[in-house]
Order: structure tokens, then C-alpha cells, then sequence
């Protein structure tokens, strides 16, 4: 999305029998780090299957302004890098539009350099915090000039020599963690990050994967301790990245909720520190089979065919929010069509998301007729089975996304099986993450307009 851009409101009514096999577009996360780790890597890096949203393209264009050779053949991304440790000052600002994980971990990736990069983004994006990055970076020597509470725009000059760090993540951050780990690639000796919680592990895999010397050690309490010997050479991968899970959440939750439906989503990224939402949906009774499992690059994979569901609530526990802290808005959709009440705690994280989103998914069930609570860090929502009632409470009922795509999708898949239509105040926004969903749930029998709100 553009800065600027006018809102599009989509409308989103009752539907039946979802059908067909999807193929969901490339993992966000993976396709992030293909991009930077190509164009840090010496030689030629290949991906397939790129997630080609507005987030992902951002952390390309980044990499483009600091010397990477970046072109698409067909449907294979070519990158030419340019070997560790020599990227080149960047002559504007790097713009990241609404990518807070592209921003976050290319100031750690960038950060060490002897040279003086400026980020930028959208209005939403300028909002979010950027201490929990920029705090490490402080420790390894990294001048940091930013706006107040540490938001954006940033600049950062790095120091002649970075200092390794040892650094014990406060939260469970895979983009701490991520950020800390790209800023050791250049710099000298031992960078350590000491992981209480674990969280996605893309980057430990795919730094391996490229060459990097690294060494991941888990105690008895499942504290992980990552160890990466920095200012070593990285070389370029062949990479097919793997449907992405949370994009995956929008269609597989709208297959569980509209009666007669059977969805076959093929290619879905299966990694333990990704599949929480999968997880909690079969424990409240979704019919989702797991089906030809496989490896792919390093990561396991496997196809969904899922059915209408009728669902029960349940308290989720709040230690598998990292694995699902995307799918927590499409999931209170699923719960809002549950039968009895679903607890979600633990959701400190969302509040610093694209959006305030526990605020704003508490907000938009409310006005579509659903009975919920919010708290501090939790969200209580008591469902109604088959969807009675719910639906915009008043004509004027529109939920905002704040610019915050999963937001707009998860309210989406609510008006397919509410008995009332759902209307968002923004579509446009959905780029970002899945170009391709409104076309996708469409061909699937979905019934969305865009550009109009309910009548």
C-alpha cells in the first residue's frame, strides 16, 4: 500500500459451500529473509515461490538500494549478492511502508555497518515501537537517531568495529531474536542470543542454510541459546519457500465456519513454531486432516483439507501465543461461532502489532453483535453456533482495520458465515501479506464486493 492511499471498504456477506484446492502464496517470514540473506550472501540465490506482497517487496527494494542485482525470471526470483559484510550506504531513506518485520530486521542486518541508513514507513508503521531492536543494537555500538519512544524515522550509523553482545530476549520476539542474530553477521567474534521462549526459528535455519557458523543449544527448561560466529561468508541457496500459515488461517477458518464447505490447501508451511492455530482449532473440534507430508528446504510442509466444523470453546494456553500470535484476530472469528466461550491470554504482543489489534479485534466483534471482554492481555469471546445475530449491529456498523491487513481479512471471513453482511473499512490494505485473497476466497465461492459498504 502506498502512503496516501484512499480506503476501499469491502462488504462481505453470507455464503455456502466453500470448494476447491488453494495454493497459498509463499511464507512472509521465509520470504523476508531470502531476500536479505541472498543479497548479503556471495554468488546467485534462486527462490521460488516469494511472497510477492507490499511487505515483502519493501525488504527487497531495501536490499536493492545497498548493492544487491535483484531481477525476476518467470516465476523465480535472481538475486546477485554481495557477500558478507559489504553492503553499501544507502543514498536515501529505505522505505518499508507497513513491513514492521522487513524494518526491524534490516536495522539489525544494516546496523553494524560504518555507514548511516535512514528507515522510514507508513503511518501505521510510525507508530510501532522500535526499541525492542534498537536496544541491542545501542549495546553493540550503534548510534540510533530516532523520534520519540523510538518510532520512526530512524537513522542508524554503525560503529568502525561492532561489539558482540550476548543477549537474553525480554519477550518472546522472533524479530529480537532475528534482528540480534543479523546484526552479529558483521561483526566480529560471538554474537549470543539466549531465547527464554521459543519462537519461529526461519532465521537459525536459513542462516545455516546459507553457511553461516552457528550452534543452537536448549537446556532442560527449554531456554535456547543461539551462538553465531560472526564476519564469516555466506553463500548463495536455491529456495522454495513454503505457503505461508498465517494467510493459510484466512481460508481454513472459512472453510470451518460456512455450513457445506470442503477446502484443500496445499503447500502450507508446517514448522512446530508455526502451526499453534492448527493445534487449538482441532482441540475445539475443527475437521482439518493433515495430509502428504514432506520436506522442503529444510522445513516440513504438508496439505490441508479441512471441512465445516462445529466448534467448541475452550482457554487456549497462553504459552502457544507465539506460535499463532498472527492468527489470534481470525481465530476470535472462530470463536465467535463456537459453541460456549474461548479464553485467549497472553496477548501482550498484539498490542504492538500493525494495530492495537487486541483493541481493535475486541472492537470490531463488538460491533458485529459479538458478546466479548477485553483485558489487559487476554480476550474472552462467547460464540454463537451457526452465526445468529451476528453481522453489523447498525447500518453504520463498519469495522476499522487501522491499516492492519489481518484485521481486514479475519472480519472478512466473519461475514461469510454471519447472518448478517460484514463490512471493512479498507481492502486496499490486504496487499501487504496476500495479494491474492480476495481472488482466492472469491474462486472458492466466497461472496465479497469491494468498493461499496453493506446496504
Amino acid at each position: 500500500m502506498t502512503h496516501g492511499a484512499s480506503l476501499t471498504p469491502a462488504v462481505a456477506h453470507k455464503s455456502e459451500n466453500l470448494t476447491g484446492t488453494v495454493r497459498i502464496p509463499g511464507d512472509k517470514s521465509i520470504s523476508h529473509r531470502s531476500f536479505m540473506l541472498g543479497g548479503l550472501a556471495s554468488g546467485r540465490t534462486r527462490i521460488r515461490g516469494l511472497l510477492e506482497g507490499e511487505d515483502v517487496l519493501a525488504t527487497g527494494r531495501a536490499m536493492q538500494a545497498m548493492g544487491a542485482h535483484i531481477v525476476k525470471e518467470d516465476d523465480t526470483w535472481i538475486i546477485d549478492g554481495l557477500g558478507n559484510g559489504l553492503l553499501l550506504e544507502p543514498e536515501a531513506p529505505l522505505d518499508f511502508g507497513n513491513a514492521g518485520t522487513g524494518v526491524r530486521l534490516t536495522m539489525g542486518l544494516v546496523g553494524t555497518y560504518a555507514f548511516e541508513a535512514t528507515f522510514i514507513g507508513d503511518a501505521s508503521l510510525s507508530r510501532r515501537p522500535m526499541g525492542r531492536v534498537l536496544d541491542p543494537l545501542r549495546l553493540m555500538g550503534v548510534q540510533v537517531k530516532a523520534e520519540a519512544g523510538d518510532r520512526l524515522p530512524v537513522t542508524l550509523r554503525g560503529p568502525d568495529l561492532a561489539i558482540p553482545i550476548s543477549y537474553r530476549v525480554p519477550m518472546a520476539s522472533a524479530q529480537v531474536k532475528s534482528a540480534v542474530l543479523l546484526a552479529g553477521l558483521n561483526t566480529p567474534g560471538t554474537t549470543t542470543v539466549i531465547e527464554p521462549v521459543m519462537t519461529r526459528d526461519h532465521t537459525e535455519k536459513m542462516l545455516a542454510g546459507f553457511g553461516a557458523e552457528l550452534s543452537v543449544e536448549t537446556d532442560a527448561g527449554g531456554v535456547r541459546t543461539i551462538m553465531l560466529s560472526g564476519q564469516g561468508k555466506l553463500a548463495g541457496q536455491d529456495i522454495d519457500v513454503p505457503g505461508d500459515p498465517s494467510s493459510t488461517a484466512f481460508p481454513l477458518v472459512a472453510a470451518l465456519l460456512v455450513p457445506g464447505s470442503r477446502v484443500t490447501i496445499e503447500n502450507v508451511l508446517m514448522n512446530p513454531t508455526r502451526t499453534g492455530l492448527i493445534t487449538t482449532l482441532l482441540e475445539m473440534g475443527a475437521d482439518i486432516k493433515i495430509v502428504n507430508q514432506r520436506g522442503a528446504g529444510g522445513e516440513d510442509v504438508a496439505d490441508l483439507v479441512v471441512s465445516a466444523s462445529e466448534l467448541k470453546g475452550m482457554t487456549v494456553p497462553p504459552e502457544r501465543a507465539p506460535s499463532m500470535i498472527d492468527e489470534y484476530p481470525v481465530l476470535a472469528i472462530a470463536a465467535s461461532f463456537a459453541e460456549g466461550e474461548t479464553v485467549m491470554e497472553g496477548l501482550e504482543e498484539l498490542r504492538v502489532k500493525e494495530s492495537d489489534r487486541l483493541a481493535a479485534v475486541a472492537e470490531g466483534l463488538r460491533r458485529n453483535g459479538v458478546d466479548c471482554d477485553e483485558g489487559k492481555t487476554s480476550l474472552r469471546v462467547r460464540g454463537v453456533p451457526g452465526g445468529r445475530g451476528l453481522g453489523a449491529v447498525a447500518e453504520d456498523a463498519v469495522v476499522e482495520t487501522h491499516l492492519d491487513h489481518r484485521i481486514a481479512m479475519a472480519f472478512l471471513v466473519m461475514g461469510l458465515a454471519a447472518e448478517k453482511p460484514v463490512t471493512v473499512d479498507d481492502s486496499t490494505i490486504i496487499a501487504t501479506s496476500f495479494p491474492e485473497f480476495m481472488d482466492m476466497m472469491t474462486g472458492l465461492g466466497a461472496i465479497i464486493e469491494r468498493g461499496r459498504k453493506a446496504a
